[in-house]
């Protein structure tokens, strides 16, 4: 089932465009086949099935365009969740049937070419997720701009869990926009605390120094 939606979000004017930019190496298994026989999870896992006519880089421009993962690093982040045992991900089968468990992903890949992405997802969410909460603490934004910036990043974020096939009523949507908010505006007040601002007066001149 194809989401029109989904599809023109993603894109449709988007050039197709080489993929030299992809720092999650080494690649595909090129040209190992697929896995004869598909287990029975994977032939039951429908989690991208609203990109099923999407092309790899047109879903790489998209991201590319609002995040700094790559195509290849959402899907197997995902796929690394969603394939999770108590020992631990299962990379050989997430490597072995990534083309039928992701519509644009076309090659298989190795157990450490899965790795290798993970942990390239990994390093980019604690690296963006760094600079966004220096941005925050260090006053550079006022409490309206953080609002208006968390809007605009949880509706990104949103959309590629829709994507992803989750279901958000509006009522979950609404809550946790207001739980996000207020754990931002408890992160800024804190913030302005540790940093000891001096407040000066307007009249006199005078600084005075933090309580």
């Amino acid at each position: 089932m194809t989401d029109d939606t989904t599809q023109e979000r993603l894109g449709d004017d988007a050039e197709a465009g080489d993929d030299s930019d992809d720092d999650s190496v080494p690649g595909p298994d090129v040209g190992r086949e697929p896995a004869a026989d598909v287990p029975g999870d994977v032939a039951r896992y429908d989690r991208f099935q609203k990109m099923d006519r999407a092309e790899y880089d047109r879903v790489n421009e998209f991201l590319r365009d609002r995040t700094y993962v790559t195509a290849r690093e959402w899907a197997i982040a995902r796929l690394c969740v969603d394939f999770r045992t108590e020992t631990g991900v299962e990379m050989t089968k997430i490597g072995e049937n990534l083309p039928e468990l992701v519509p644009f992903m076309t090659d298989t890949y190795t157990p450490q070419a899965v790795n290798q992405a993970r942990h390239s997802f990994e390093e980019k969410v604690r690296q963006s997720g760094a600079t966004f909460l220096y941005g925050a603490m260090s006053g550079f934004f006022t409490a309206e701009d953080l609002d208006e910036l968390m809007y605009d990043v949880t509706e990104i974020a949103k959309f590629l869990l829709e994507v992803e096939g989750v279901d958000l009523a509006v009522e979950e949507e609404l809550e946790t926009e207001d739980q996000i908010s207020s754990v931002m505006r408890e992160v800024q007040e804190a913030s302005a605390e540790v940093r000891g601002e001096e407040v000066k007066c307007p009249e006199c001149g005078h600084v005075h120094d933090p309580e």
